[in-house]
């Protein structure tokens, strides 16, 4: 038998989320928001947005540009966040 879960009827606390990690990577690195503008043609609004983490729909393209440009690798800019451990101490049922 196949090891998936159905999301159908689940929270986003119930099954994680996605962390945008872009602040981390340019603090590290020294770069600042209107740098990776500069860089990659995109428009502040859009880098802040994932700089603060308020992304709901992640665009592809944004990505491949920031991680040509930094050299990076999409794990660097992405992290899956595994919901937290109920009560019971058990996933959800499949």
């Amino acid at each position: 038998m196949e090891n998936v879960r159905s999301i159908i009827s689940y929270r986003m606390d119930e099954y994680g989320s996605v962390k945008v990690k872009l602040a981390e990577v340019l603090d590290g690195r020294g770069i600042t928001r209107n740098r990776l503008k500069t860089l990659t043609g995109v428009k502040y609004e859009v880098i802040d947005r994932y700089y603060q983490s308020h992304v709901e729909r992640v665009d592809l393209d944004f990505i491949a540009k920031v991680c040509y440009v930094l050299n990076c690798k999409i794990e660097d800019l992405l992290e899956y966040e595994n919901p937290p451990v109920t009560a019971c101490g058990g996933d959800s049922p499949l």
